[in-house]
């Protein structure tokens, strides 16, 4: 296994795809061998295969590909301390480390030249919250993962184009081609938005990893849903993003909202501001997240959810609410499992075998795992849901 820029076919990228290639498939072999439900061979056969070839640490490698995804993969099949992977899984480390530097070099130029972030800088998949989210598991004491955090607080911090002041994580780009939005976006996900931010700054602080103004970009996250938050007879909700109109008028062109899903609905928002709740000790934030994330499990809410999947669907859903239960002082939580359990059920049995996709993100893996998860009603063994950043 060989770590570096590289050029690969379309077969070796996707063996080392935590989204949609081999790499993700290798974490639910894991699970089921770390479980006892499966054998090791399956498992090891899944990694060998990921890992096969040269592994792409180039500039646009992130969490879910390339190193970092591999890594977070190696990770996950040390469970309790078994040293199965180690050697390779510290090797690995370094080439982290490295395009961290890299990439955290790219974004402070950036931002010297006042231009503009894009998803690629920062988000989860393949920017800089993710590299964090595996440092945080990988290496918690590194300068590395300090320096990430210390790029989250920055572009916390609004900038003021054209007379209007903007977030930091503003992008100039479309959050989807078919979705324009002129003039750019702000994005509330916690895929590709400011709950992502806000979820690895609470978890960092929550695992003792707390540097200078970590806690007021914390609190200015907060202050960010606070002001966008919508109540409605359906419980609170908030946009998925946010056009530069929408942030002059202070107005949202949309009154309804949208499916209440992990990547960018109030499931992945509020579990974000359950965990920044307890990173700060805000009984009160932590009580008005849980009450939120419970009222986006009734019957009526999870009816938006039209799909199986960790990303958009119900799988994503179920996983969410079950780390949040975990830790909600709220009982409504863990009350409405069973009602989200059926619902990911119905989806599973509609979806799975009739569909080619098996990816970890929207494909058979994820949907998968968060069933291992439902049977089973113990947290994961290999950690796996830490891609999503719930925990």
């Amino acid at each position: 296994m060989s770590t570096g820029t590289v050029t690969l076919t379309v077969e070796e990228a996707t063996r080392q795809s935590l989204a949609t290639g081999t790499a993700g498939t290798a974490l639910l072999h894991i699970e089921k061998a770390l479980s006892g439900s499966a054998d090791w061979g399956i498992a090891h056969a899944h990694i060998r295969q990921a890992v096969a070839g040269p592994i792409d640490a180039g500039a646009h490698a992130g969490l879910y590909y390339g190193a970092p995804a591999i890594g977070f993969l190696l990770h996950a099949a040390e469970f309790g301390g078994s040293s199965r992977y180690r050697s390779a899984a510290t090797a690995l480390d370094a080439s982290v480390l490295r395009l961290t530097r890299r990439r955290l070099a790219l974004a402070a130029a950036r931002m010297e030249h006042s231009e503009t972030a894009t998803f690629g800088e920062y988000d989860l998949f393949y920017g800089l919250t993710g590299i964090g989210a595996l440092l945080l598991r990988r290496i918690p004491g590194s300068d590395a993962l300090a320096d990430i955090l210390r790029y989250l607080i920055r572009l916390t911090r609004p900038r003021r184009d054209d007379g209007i002041e903007l977030p930091g994580w503003w992008v100039a780009h479309d959050p989807d081609p078919i979705l324009p939005t002129p003039g750019g976006h702000a994005n509330f996900g916690i895929a590709h938005g400011a709950a992502g931010l806000l979820a690895l700054l609470a978890l960092a602080a929550s695992h003792g990893c707390l540097i200078d103004g970590q806690r007021e970009a914390i609190e200015d996250l907060c202050a960010w849903f606070d002001r966008w938050r919508q109540d409605s007879p359906e419980g609170p909700w908030w946009p998925q993003w946010i056009s530069r109109e929408e942030l002059r008028t202070g107005r949202l062109a949309c009154d309804d909202p949208a499916r209440p899903s992990w990547c960018y609905g109030a499931a992945g928002i509020t579990r974000a501001l359950q965990l920044a709740g307890i990173a700060t000790g805000d009984s009160r934030r932590r009580t008005a997240a849980e009450d939120a994330l419970a009222a986006c499990l009734t019957d009526r809410q999870l009816d938006r959810i039209t799909e199986a999947g960790l990303c958009h669907g119900m799988a994503g859903v179920y996983q969410t609410a079950y780390r949040a239960a975990l830790d909600a002082h709220n009982p409504a939580i863990a009350q409405r499992l069973p009602a989200v359990a059926d619902a990911l059920n119905r989806h599973a049995a509609a979806w799975i075998g009739k569909t080619d996709e098996s990816g970890l993100l929207t494909g058979g893996t994820g949907v998968s795992l968060a069933l291992e998860t439902m049977r089973r009603s113990t947290p994961p063994r290999s950690g796996w849901d830490a891609c999503l950043l719930i925990t």
